[in-house]
């Protein structure tokens, strides 16, 4: 078992009452209370119309492991980057990904971020970045 891994796991114990506070908040699609679901190999939906300043949610809903990294060249010049795990670029999430499977959602877990700039931003599943797992948070004012 990978040591991060286990950690992880191991102080989630500790973060079900945080898990259970946040259970019951809505996003952008409300219910079941997130807004893009993540298959064993796409983003269901692939493509998400949002306001600004509203709130995304994804939830990891396979048994595989994923993550939610934007592609830094296709996100507006302005936007703040986004990736599960809370990295500042695409290539550091990269190689945290690859190191040892920085921001990873495993099967359950939840990743959010705020679109407070319109315009197209296009993310992806690094594991599952050959197979096609993209998507697209179009943000409108």
């Amino acid at each position: 078992m990978y040591r991060r891994r286990f950690l992880r796991r191991v102080g989630a114990a500790g973060g079900l009452a945080a898990t259970t506070a946040l259970a019951g908040c809505s996003a952008v699609g409300g219910d079941p209370g997130y807004d893009v679901g993540m298959v064993a190999d796409a983003y269901r939906p692939a493509e998400l119309t949002v306001s600004v300043g509203d709130t995304v949610v994804w939830e990891n809903t396979s048994a595989r492991a994923h993550t939610v990294t934007a592609y830094e060249s296709a996100i507006p010049d302005a936007a703040d980057y986004f990736a599960s795990g809370g990295f500042d670029d695409e290539l550091t999430a990269r190689e945290a990904w690859h190191d040892d499977f920085g921001g990873i959602l495993e099967s359950g877990d939840r990743f959010s971020h705020t679109f407070e700039v319109p315009g197209r931003h296009d993310y992806v599943c690094i594991p599952h970045e050959t197979g096609g797992m993209v998507g697209t948070v179009v943000v409108e004012e």
